[in-house]
């Protein structure tokens, strides 16, 4: 393989459990500039669809790839099995949650090239879950004092000063084979790899450079997992002290520093509320009290660059547990300091009004009864009525758990679209705030509002409203267009409520793992409401057509566009009036507005023929309005992936398919991967119709393709499995596997 390079880079990715993370991670090492690439992921068993995305970028890119693992060994020996496989001159060992900077591999090999080294160190950066990006603290290091182009450890002893991961450094592959550095099993693997390259390089290089972000995941990292697996840490470090005895005498300068290396880690690890078990704390220092003395070097003197440290080395040295104890206790003052901020907040919200207060008090108080354990609560969109996933589950609910007693909330006008015989409360009544004391079940298909106390016992089950083609979350907030003045801090909140979250297809899953990084259980199981297209009848199309008044014989054309979020107002995005002119008195359109836009009769309202569009914004059930047209006409609604079940041609106009990947930000390029016929102009919009090209083989295709990759586990069932889940608390077989995208009839969707 020819190369402006003679030097070649094999990096080396265990994957598990980060679907949602994993593309984000390939795209950005996948570099077209650096041939001499190979990116060896070693799929670790994943249980969610890691594996089939591993294979979509290895059919797609001959640099990737991949091993399945049929068990799970872990970290430490995926990494092995990677580099059993590597073949380039270099190993960088990448986790498969993080991502490289923009350049990074190609700076990487450049420096490579230039300076030979046994180790190469760069910087990185932490990446937190509110969109917050910092520099390493150590980053000062590649500078002070300015670093020959290699060096060894003797040259520059704050190198042992450096994070302990493995992923801020390449390796020379035959160096590792050399020394006979091999990752470990255990939650502390890096250590026993980190610090011996360091020690037994003879050529160390820097790059000065921020390449690797690091991605501080709310949930998921297991070493942020309280654990008795963190007394690995100790074993590990008896690796490195036996490695420096290895090497011999040579290594005695630089004990001081890595013993005290040493303790800052295990201070670390026993001070995180989130690491060891408060019943093991003692158990725990008892081994660092161990460690302390076994490799304490001599004449060493306790550091004293932070408040208390040096009490603390002495508080381990002679095994005073209740020393450390008082010198770890927070101080009041900070306590004192957090309540006066809370009141401070309070001041600035104003003082609730009274009725505000009487509600909020008898809330508090039905909070101390039972709670009802066969009573569920029902919701959709904000309380605006019976509809979406929650009716459908509900109506499954009566039909198979029919001991559950449910009950939905309303707002006062949508009182009357209740279905007879579903029982409601009005929300913000006596009996509103009774009911939620008082249920074990709430589903809903947005959020609860913030007052809602979810109290110990009580599930929650999010179904969502739709595949998300749009960024959602936390991934909003890279588009401040689309999100506007949202608070991500009260979103996670709310949704850290949740207990059950649904998925109806794989890139819905990718989606919620990083806008909604909660703990909740992911049920891939189908969208409930869309059991009802599964099962549509020519029978019921007819009937449905003759109650909404679309007359016979006529091609009915289902309009349901998106809202965006850079228009103040509803505006169509093509000329409603003289499209339907131009199709003809044999075309009706079925208009259906997004709920943001409140008009009384858009087509009257704007002047266009009634007896072609038919204005059906306020039907309750958009599931009617699929099953009684012929074809779909939309945007980027997610409509789309509800309306592919069954089996009708779809219209995508993009006319503004930039500005909405700029202004909202997509999942994947739409139009790539499209569920029929792209028209970007209104003239391609009229002749998708008029040629019946909707209908055309080409059109078919893409849909076929489109379905089996967003409709893959849509069989008429999700509803039953989420209530079997959830109110009956089986436990569900895994769904099949959706079919890989067919290279023959489309593209594969690139995340955007």
């Amino acid at each position: 393989m020819s190369s402006e390079y003679d030097i070649s880079l094999s990096i080396i990715v265990p994957v598990h459990k980060v679907q949602g993370y994993l593309r984000q991670c390939l795209d950005s090492l996948l570099v077209p500039d650096v041939p001499n690439l190979e990116i060896i992921a070693i799929d670790d068993a994943s249980p969610d669809a890691c594996g089939e995305i591993l294979d979509e970028y290895a059919e797609r890119d001959s640099r990737v790839k991949v091993r399945h693992l049929t068990d799970n060994v872990g970290l430490g020996e995926a990494r092995n099995v990677g580099f059993d496989m590597a073949t380039g001159d270099y190993v960088w060992f990448f986790d498969s949650d993080d991502y490289a900077t923009e350049g990074a591999v190609k700076a990487i090999c450049d420096r490579l090239a230039e300076t030979r080294p046994d180790v190469l160190m760069f910087d990185y950066a932490r990446s937190y879950w509110n969109g917050r990006v910092k520099r390493s603290i150590i980053n000062h290091l590649f500078r002070e004092p300015p670093a020959p182009e290699v060096f060894t450890l003797a040259d520059r002893p704050s190198l042992l000063e450096m994070f302990t991961s493995v992923w801020n450094r390449a390796i020379r592959r035959e160096f590792m084979i050399e020394h006979g550095l091999r990752f470990n099993s255990g939650y502390y693997e890096d250590v026993s790899i980190t610090y011996p390259v360091l020690m037994a390089a003879e050529r160390v290089s820097f790059l000065d450079r921020v390449c690797y972000v690091y991605r501080q995941r709310r949930s998921g990292a297991i070493t942020k997992t309280a654990s008795a697996k963190h007394f690995d840490a100790f074993d590990q470090y008896d690796r490195i002290f036996a490695f420096m005895d290895h090497l011999g005498p040579r290594m005695d300068r630089f004990r001081p520093v890595m013993f005290d290396r040493t303790i800052w880690h295990l201070l670390v690890i026993i001070e995180r509320a989130d690491r060891v078990y408060p019943s093991e704390k003692q158990r725990f220092f008892a081994e660092m009290t161990k460690t302390y003395n076994r490799y304490k070097p001599t004449g060493h003197v306790p550091p004293d660059d932070e408040p208390g440290l040096a009490e603390k080395h002495r508080a381990i040295e002679r095994g005073d547990f209740k020393a450390w104890e008082r010198l770890n206790t927070p101080k009041l003052a900070t306590k004192a300091k957090k309540r006066g901020r809370k009141v401070r907040r309070l001041q600035k919200q104003g003082v609730l009004r009274s009725k505000e207060v009487a509600k909020e008090r008898y809330y508090a108080m039905r909070r101390h009864m039972p709670i009802e354990e066969n009573l569920a609560v029902f919701a959709a969109y904000w309380y605006r009525g019976y509809s979406c996933n929650p009716a459908a589950i509900y109506e499954k609910v009566r039909e198979i758990a029919p001991h559950i007693r449910c009950v939905w909330i309303v707002k006062p006008g949508a009182r009357k679209t209740m279905p007879e015989g579903v029982e409601y409360v009005v929300a913000g009544s006596a009996e509103y705030y009774r009911t939620l004391a008082a249920a074990k079940y709430f589903v809903n298909n947005v959020n609860f509002p913030d007052n809602l106390v979810k109290r110990p016992g009580q599930v929650h089950l999010e179904t969502q409203h739709g595949t998300p083609l749009k960024k959602m979350g936390l991934d909003q907030m890279e588009y401040p267009v689309g999100a506007a003045d949202m608070d991500f801090k009260a979103l996670i909140e709310r949704s850290d409520r949740w207990d059950f979250l649904l998925s109806a297809n794989p890139l819905m899953s990718e989606a919620w793992e990083r806008g909604f990084p909660c703990k909740y259980e992911l049920l891939e199981i189908g969208y409930p409401r869309n059991d009802r297209l599964v099962r549509a009848t020519p029978d019921e199309q007819a009937r449905l057509r003759d109650e909404l008044g679309v007359p016979e014989g006529k091609t009915a054309i289902l309009y349901a566009p998106t809202h965006r979020d850079y228009q103040r107002r509803y505006a169509p995005m093509f000329d409603i009036g003289r499209v339907m002119e131009q199709l003809g008195d044999d075309h009706v359109l079925l208009l259906r507005a997004h709920y943001y836009y409140k008009l009384k009769n858009m087509a009257a309202d704007l002047g266009w023929n009634e007896d072609q569009v038919i204005d059906v914004s306020k039907h309750p059930s958009v599931e009617d309005l699929m099953i009684a047209s012929d074809a779909l006409l939309t945007d980027y609604s997610s409509v789309m992936f509800d309306y592919a079940n069954l089996g009708k041609p779809i219209v995508i106009y993009a006319n503004d398919w930039e500005t909405y990947k700029l202004t909202r930000g997509v999942n994947f390029d739409l139009t790539e991967f499209p569920p029929g016929v792209v028209a970007y102009a209104e003239s391609e919009l009229v002749d998708a119709f008029a040629s019946r090209a909707a209908w055309g083989d080409a059109a078919a295709k893409n849909l076929e393709a489109f379905r089996a990759r967003f409709c893959p586990w849509d069989d008429g069932n999700a509803a039953e499995r989420a209530v079997r889940r959830v109110f009956l608390g089986e436990e569900l077989p895994p769904m099949p596997a959706p079919a890989a995208p067919s290279a023959a009839s489309s593209t594969a969707p690139d995340p955007a």
